[in-house]
């Protein structure tokens, strides 16, 4: 009876993902885990262009739902949202794995590249979408023991080539988890974020450098391996879960440990 229990520690569970982009992202990969562990999913996407994509993502899920929402527009949130209530009434979780800043901001010395609108462009749908997906679903959510889930990055508490503003936004979104987190939980909706490592992605694609970031990595960590999209995914499922029913505000890193590194192999050097 134990095993059958941790075989399906999401079932009859209902769940809304906002950001998957096709098959290789990371919120694919956390659609996978948790559908496999019994949870009925909810997935958004951003334009029409990417529905046939997410149709790849959902329909092997045996995932019927989906509605396409921006983000960075108030009344497509709250049309997403009506639709959840309409369809099932409730939700135990909303997992957001969004994340925006424009190309041209993610190569280059920071100080050089970075921009007003750019910093405008970052925050308003990397971070603040996770605080409008908050604020119009808490009442979906509320008494239900729900979960929240945002994505982070090691940028937000190092820095990193070439990640420049977008590691200033994670920095706000881990910042901001820490305050849904207390803001939510006099209503049992709990609140955390997985700082995973780097992940080969197309959204992972647009920073300068990233093949290189790969193999430092997975040379760096103790590990010494890269994550992939599942690891990411079975960590998101057991956030989500009333197995980690105790836990809120926290930063977990699914980095195969890299984030606790400070030097490299010292024969390596000079």
């Amino acid at each position: 009876m134990l095993i059958l229990f941790f075989m399906s520690f999401l079932k009859d569970k209902k769940f809304l993902i906002v950001g998957v982009a096709n098959k290789f992202s990371i919120a694919s990969g956390i659609a996978k885990s948790m559908a496999d562990q019994g949870a009925d999913l909810f997935l958004s996407y951003q334009s029409d262009r990417l529905y046939k994509k997410v149709l790849q993502v959902g329909e092997p899920l045996g995932c019927k739902n989906y509605f396409e929402c921006d983000v960075s527009d108030d009344n497509s949130i709250d049309n997403l949202i009506k639709e959840i209530e309409n369809k099932w009434g409730f939700l135990d979780g909303i997992v957001h794995a969004v994340g925006f800043a424009p190309a041209n901001e993610l190569e280059g010395n920071f100080v050089d590249v970075a921009t007003r609108e750019g910093f405008k462009i970052a925050h308003d749908i990397s971070v603040f979408s996770f605080t409008a997906l908050a604020q119009k679903a808490k009442y979906l959510m509320k008494g239900r023991n729900a979960a929240l889930l945002t994505l982070s990055y090691l940028g937000a508490q190092r820095t990193l080539p070439n990640y420049n503003v977008m590691g200033v936004a994670k920095a706000a979104l881990e910042s901001t988890t820490r305050y849904l987190a207390n803001s939510m939980g006099e209503d049992q909706i709990r609140v955390n974020a997985i700082s995973a490592g780097p992940v080969k992605t197309l959204a992972a694609s647009g920073v300068k450098s990233f093949k290189k970031m790969l193999s430092y990595n997975e040379s760096r960590a103790p590990l010494k391996r890269n994550i992939t999209t599942e690891e990411v995914g079975n960590a998101a499922a057991f956030l989500c879960s009333d197995l980690a029913s105790g836990i809120t505000g926290e930063i977990l890193y699914v980095d195969a440990g890299f984030n606790i590194t400070a030097m490299g192999d010292l024969s390596e050097a000079n």
